[in-house]
């Protein structure tokens, strides 16, 4: 059998969903089903209009802090941290093992020590002259 392994930038969708559904049934043998799904928060004025968000994924047992958003405007008032504070209620109430997420050195990499999380791991020059950090909170 002659195998061929090629770059493709624009595969189909029937492409991308055999890896998709052949790397899922592998975890679900591992571990079960994801059981969770992506859960959001917003913070909002009385208009409405956004001013900060989490973009947050729960899959097996834990709380992944995937975006994390605060407009300019109201950076270095609370609303970060009321967030977090937010998304860790939410992982308590759903007894959750803890929270995890990632960031860059050109982000906030200091930041989330100040709200209980520790260092996981790093990627040194991830993207080149930047540092990659993963973060961790057990509940």
């Amino acid at each position: 059998m002659t195998i061929a392994i090629g770059l493709e930038t624009r595969p189909t969708k029937a492409d991308r969903n055999t890896l998709g559904q052949g790397l899922g049934a592998y975890n679900r043998a591992a571990y079960g089903p994801l059981r969770g799904g992506e859960r959001w928060f917003f913070a909002r004025d009385t208009a409405g209009t956004i001013l900060a968000g989490a973009k947050c994924a729960e899959a097996w047992g834990w709380l992944y802090i995937d975006w994390l958003w605060v407009a300019e405007t109201h950076r270095r008032q609370g609303l970060g941290g009321r967030l977090l504070a937010e998304a860790e209620t939410y992982a308590r109430s759903r007894k959750l093992v803890g929270l995890h997420l990632n960031t860059w050195s050109f982000q906030a990499p200091d930041y989330y020590p100040r709200h209980g999380f520790i260092e996981a791991g790093r990627l040194e020059d991830m993207p080149p002259g930047a540092t990659r950090y993963w973060f961790r909170k057990t509940l």
